[in-house]
């Protein structure tokens, strides 16, 4: 598609499939943490924020007396399902942690959602995440990533804490704590059930459909671009329209 312009005073972005490859998740950071899953729990089973995660994981499956061993059969589990459950996006971000501490980690970033978030940026334009990992990881990920480190670039982060991304109210909760209102937010998705929660709230929405991240043949019903290259912001007043 052609170069569109969209007027916003904020803009909040997916991760995978938008701002980076759906493979890295897939492919380097799922299995990262299904290797050093067990090792991982057993060295640092006695810290707070493991022993808590652990905790909630076996209320979220309805086991509350659940064993260590079903816990991380559980967690080993829903890593494979791609389940969106918080306990489990804690872990995980906190076993990436070590990986990127180690160097082992580079978060990725495509060439042009780099350019265009600096771009952006310089423009006035508040930037934001969305996504289902936990908060944590989407700074290491910024912090450590291909196009060094962008977490500057950002004015906050937002994760399933704030609601499931295809909760409309969600991103109503998202504009009411970034202070924008919501026809003056852009959300940038691949997720259909995701661009239409955000539309649903009120905020507009473009679809990113990388060729090497998008379905052969998908089509979507919202504006679609292949790049960031391809989408124009100009800035807006929060609260002066579009």
């Amino acid at each position: 598609m052609t170069a569109a312009l969209f007027r916003c005073a904020a803009i909040v972005t997916d991760i995978e499939g938008t701002t980076g490859s759906i493979a890295f998740v897939r492919d380097v950071l799922f299995p990262y943490a299904q290797e050093h899953l067990a090792d991982f729990i057993a060295r640092r089973r006695a810290d707070p924020e493991i022993a808590r995660s652990l905790h909630e994981a076996a209320i979220a499956a309805s086991e509350p007396q659940a064993s260590e061993t079903r816990i991380v059969g559980l967690l080993r589990a829903w890593m494979d399902e791609d389940r969106k459950v918080t306990p489990l996006k804690t872990l995980q971000g906190i076993i990436w942690a070590e990986g990127y501490a180690r160097g082992v980690l580079q978060g990725h970033v495509y060439t042009d959602a780099a350019a265009g978030l600096r771009r952006w940026h310089a423009a006035g334009v508040a930037l934001y995440v969305y996504s289902s990992g936990s908060i944590a990881a989407q700074k290491l990920l910024f912090g450590h990533s291909s196009a060094g480190d962008i977490t500057p670039l950002f004015s906050g982060y937002f994760d399933t804490t704030i609601g499931a991304k295809g909760d409309v109210d969600a991103y109503g909760r998202i504009a009411a704590a970034i202070g924008v209102p919501a026809p003056d937010v852009l959300f940038l998705s691949d997720r259909e059930a995701e661009l239409d929660a955000a539309q649903l709230a009120g905020w507009q929405v473009a679809c990113l459909a990388r060729p090497a991240d998008a379905p052969s043949g998908s089509v979507s019903k919202y504006r679609t671009f292949a790049s960031f290259d391809d989408i124009n912001i100009q800035e807006c007043r929060p609260g002066l329209g579009r």
